[in-house]
């Protein structure tokens, strides 16, 4: 029943079977928690242990640009918070230990994204790529805005529904620039690489070729989603106007830095919770057995 809902079985591993989830509380509440775990049955964070890089060189940089003869791309790991066709607004509890994904309230309600005529929830996978982060000090140079004190957010524009809290391999291929509530909020454009439309759309040119209709409806979708809570329209920088995958890198890779400072300390996060198991270099790092504690608290 509870995957027919789009909620996760207990302890279900992902494709990768790397990461696992494990719920607490009652789904469909506002005490319903998902943590994450690694291939060892530790408690992780999915904000900060889950790498940014989705191969076996995670500690590289990311190259500025790909291939061109050999076309390979560089490939990043992204958490999916809300299947598409969903309502219920999942996300990463950046503000509590080990970040679980939750439902997110206001007023002490459950929140849901109002359908936005003629769709049903929301219109792709929708998650966050690990290890990034869009930080509410730093203005934004292009968009002339501060952060959204988030984890940079993904569409995945594939054919498959995912599960929520499952742990995608994607491919970037473009990035839109969101002023929300006058916070920069960039929304990263992707395509799960298992996906069988994953071979012929490499780039936002490929979407509007192969998926026509499809941009114009995520401008629609993000430029409306909160009039029915009675907020005005957002608004986007470049007009609108989606940006290629090695403009999406880059974009990455400055939130990635920012991540970095974050979990060093070189940055305020505020109320932002850094604990994490895995990285080792920074104070907030933990022993498995706290981790535990945290969980089980």
């Amino acid at each position: 029943l509870l995957a027919a809902r789009g909620w996760p079985p207990r302890r279900c591993l992902s494709a990768m079977a790397r990461y696992g989830t494990e719920p607490r509380g009652r789904p469909n509440s506002a005490d319903y928690r998902l943590y994450f775990k690694n291939a060892e049955g530790k408690y992780i964070s999915p904000f900060h242990d889950i790498p940014l890089f989705a191969t076996s060189k995670e500690d590289k940089e990311i190259p500025a640009k790909r291939s061109k003869t050999t076309g390979s791309e560089v490939l990043f790991n992204m958490i999916v918070e809300v299947p598409r066709w969903t309502n219920a607004k999942m996300e990463i509890a950046t503000e509590e230990l080990l970040n679980p994904i939750k439902q997110d309230t206001k007023k002490g309600k459950l929140r849901y994204v109002a359908n936005i005529f003629p769709h049903k929830g929301y219109i792709w996978n929708y998650g966050a790529l690990p290890q990034t982060w869009e930080d509410p000090n730093h203005t934004d140079t292009i968009t002339g805005c501060c952060g959204d004190n988030d984890p940079i957010d993904v569409c995945e524009i594939g054919s498959k529904v995912r599960s929520f809290g499952e742990i995608v391999q994607v491919k970037v291929l473009g990035v839109l620039a969101l002023v929300d509530e006058g916070e920069t909020d960039w929304k990263i454009i992707a395509i799960s690489v298992d996906d069988p439309e994953a071979q012929k759309i490499h780039g936002i040119d490929d979407v509007r070729k192969h998926k026509p209709g499809y941009l114009e409806a995520t401008i629609d979708w993000f430029r409306c989603y909160k009039v029915p809570d009675g907020k005005p329209e957002n608004r986007f920088a470049f007009n609108g106007e989606f940006k290629d995958k090695d403009f999406a890198v880059e974009i990455i890779k400055s939130t990635h830095e920012h991540w970095k400072a974050l979990l060093h300390k070189k940055a305020d996060g505020g109320a932002i919770k850094c604990t994490n198991l895995l990285v080792s270099s920074s104070p907030f790092c933990c022993s498995e057995e706290e981790a535990r504690s945290i969980v089980q608290s």
